[in-house]
């Protein structure tokens, strides 16, 4: 998954945006985004600036993606079919904001210096990607960007947004889309002050959260923070949305099967969900939670629940005794540990989708938010889950 982060010359000086870049770079993140026509001055002026800015953002390891429209590249006298100016300057990548039409937009992709274009993924291209993909052209030279929205209220609806990047995936180009800082004093394009989403739903949501859906949505290959500047808190969150998969070697759970001569388990990427803990929650509880992986339902889950049985087969040194719960019923939401009552099923891990009746043999681990709900919405069957505790930020 790549990491990205979006700059402003026109906003800032190029100390604090080498300062921001340093300190991102540290977490991971290998993109930096700028609007390129929305920086005043001559041609020449723009030029000399965005040298010295990619000159800068190489020297921390991060590709630079210009973001450009047909009328701004007139501007500066570039053709679909010449980009050497923005091969001269150093860019990586062009992100056509509106593009040239699908034959002039294969001669930019052709280009002779490998600079990748970029296609706006949330203005209706899937006609012309058919088209792209029939002429040869391969997701090493072509990616595809979502828009993200400066004003309240008019970011993607979230169904919409999951809709066609399934669509588009088919294709084989990767998507790249754009989380929201909610830093203090953030600014972007257009006097954007309310954050710089691709999708409503989030503008507001924690920036991990955000990354976490998208990274859950199956479909998104790089993600970028839309305004700036993300604080170090962020950056480090959305690191550790987005980590690798976990150790094989590492997992109790392998361990235990590779003593019982068990066919040990591909470790793929986690869907992470934070959760409330229950007060009361006890280690033991807490290693079936956070320790024991990978977590997944096998694909038989009921409506009623979200099921991990993973946790059943090292209940034996890990006791769950039961805990006094007042509640008649679990609601959705609610993260359940099979206790020492039902002592087969010991250890594993419920999320109840619906109200569950509460009869005694499940303890309160527990509870996920309406928001954090909309990840466990995307898991599919068989997919890994992972729990983390809602106080790590």
């Amino acid at each position: 998954m790549i990491k990205g982060v979006s700059v402003y010359p026109d906003l800032s000086s190029l100390e604090e945006i080498r300062a921001y870049l340093e300190k991102a770079s540290a977490y991971g993140f290998t993109r930096v985004f700028s609007s390129m026509f929305s920086v005043p001055g001559s041609k020449e002026e723009i030029l000399a600036y965005f040298t010295e800015f990619i000159q800068t953002a190489h020297q921390y390891g991060m590709e630079v993606s210009l973001d450009v429209n047909p009328q701004f590249l007139k501007k500066l006298g570039v053709t679909y079919d010449n980009l050497s100016l923005f091969h001269e300057i150093g860019c990586d990548v062009i992100r056509l904001d509106h593009n040239y039409g699908k034959e002039k937009d294969l001669a930019a992709i052709n280009n002779p210096y490998g600079i990748r274009i970029q296609l706006n993924a949330s203005m209706g291209i899937e006609e012309e990607l058919a088209w792209l993909k029939e002429k040869g052209v391969t997701g090493e030279r072509l990616w595809l960007g979502h828009n993200f929205y400066p004003q309240r209220y008019t970011a993607l609806k979230w169904k919409k947004f999951l809709e066609t990047n399934e669509r588009l995936s088919a294709y084989g180009f990767p998507i790249e889309a754009f989380v929201s800082s909610n830093a203090e004093n953030t600014h972007g394009v257009w006097g954007a002050q309310e954050g710089l989403p691709t999708v409503e739903m989030m503008r507001d949501y924690p920036i991990d959260l955000q990354a976490r859906l998208l990274d859950a949505s199956d479909h998104v290959d790089g993600i970028l923070i839309g305004n700036a500047y993300a604080d170090e808190e962020e950056l480090q969150a959305m690191q550790e949305a987005l980590a690798p998969a976990r150790d094989a070697k590492s997992s109790p759970l392998v361990q235990f099967m590779a003593q019982m001569g068990f066919p040990l388990p591909e470790i793929r990427r986690e869907k992470r969900i934070r959760l409330a803990l229950d007060e009361g929650l006890t280690e033991n509880e807490k290693f079936f939670l956070f320790d024991v992986y990978p977590q997944s339902d096998f694909g038989d889950s009921s409506e009623w629940i979200w099921r991990s049985r993973a946790g059943r087969f090292l209940n034996r040194d890990h006791p769950v005794p039961v805990r006094a719960c007042e509640q008649a019923e679990f609601v959705r939401g609610d993260v359940l540990v099979v206790n020492q009552t039902n002592p087969h099923y010991a250890g594993e891990v419920w999320i109840a989708r619906m109200p569950v009746r509460n009869d005694g043999r499940r303890n309160l681990a527990g509870h996920i938010s309406e928001a954090e709900m909309k990840v466990l919405d995307l898991v599919n069957d068989g997919d890994f889950v992972a729990f983390l505790p809602l106080s790590e930020k």
